[in-house]
């Protein structure tokens, strides 16, 4: 009786399942979180009309960076559906289906990437003589504080770095050597493989 059915398992199983339930999909709408999948895929083995979509960890506290994706048979009511499901617990986005291994690397990994960051902020703090749990403390919140504000006022990361330093100044300073050791080439990689591996997982589901 459902109108939306949410499918959750593991991308191999994603195919098999939806062999499985046949014609009991028909005129339902089933929703993948299944990373590698494409809909076309999913379209062969379904009379479903297809949806899929990324959230994110932090979805827990309502605070989750989602996107979806729909397939050629999905209407414009089960996008405004799943735009009022998940704009409940977050931010939510539409984007392309190829799109969706991006949105993957950028929301689904990022905030793993982030907490990388807080780690190596705190860590620096620690080396400078802080306590430990201090120095992830203010790290933490430094980071909430520094995302809220862009956020809330509109202003570009690069506007909003200009409105902390000083030409010469700590911040400078430390800015500086984030450039010499290529801290945001890397973080742009990290990206970039991650994408990349989604669009292997995909082929391999092929």
């Amino acid at each position: 009786k459902a109108e939306i059915v949410l499918l959750g398992v593991k991308p191999q199983m994603v195919l098999p399942v939806l062999r499985g339930l046949g014609v009991a999909l028909t005129d339902k709408l089933v929703v993948s979180f299944a990373a590698g999948i494409r809909i076309a895929q999913m379209e062969v083995v379904t009379p479903a009309r297809i949806m899929r979509v990324l959230t994110n960890t932090p979805s827990a506290i309502g605070r989750a960076a989602s996107a979806f994706a729909s397939g050629p048979r999905a209407t414009d009511q089960d996008r405004e559906k799943i735009r009022r499901m998940f704009g409940a617990i977050g931010l939510v986005v539409e984007v392309d289906d190829e799109q969706i291994d991006a949105v993957t690397a950028l929301a689904g990994s990022g905030p793993a990437f982030v907490y990388a960051m807080i780690e190596a902020l705190a860590r620096g703090g620690e080396k400078m003589g802080l306590n430990k749990q201090v120095s992830l403390q203010l790290a933490a919140q430094t980071a909430l504080g520094a995302t809220e504000m862009m956020i809330t006022s509109g202003k570009s990361p690069e506007e909003l770095i200009k409105m902390v330093v000083t030409p010469g100044g700590t911040t400078a300073a430390g800015l500086r050597v984030m450039e010499e050791r290529s801290v945001a080439a890397a973080v742009a990689d990290a990206v970039e493989a991650a994408t990349k591996r989604g669009q292997e997982m995909a082929r391999e589901n092929l």
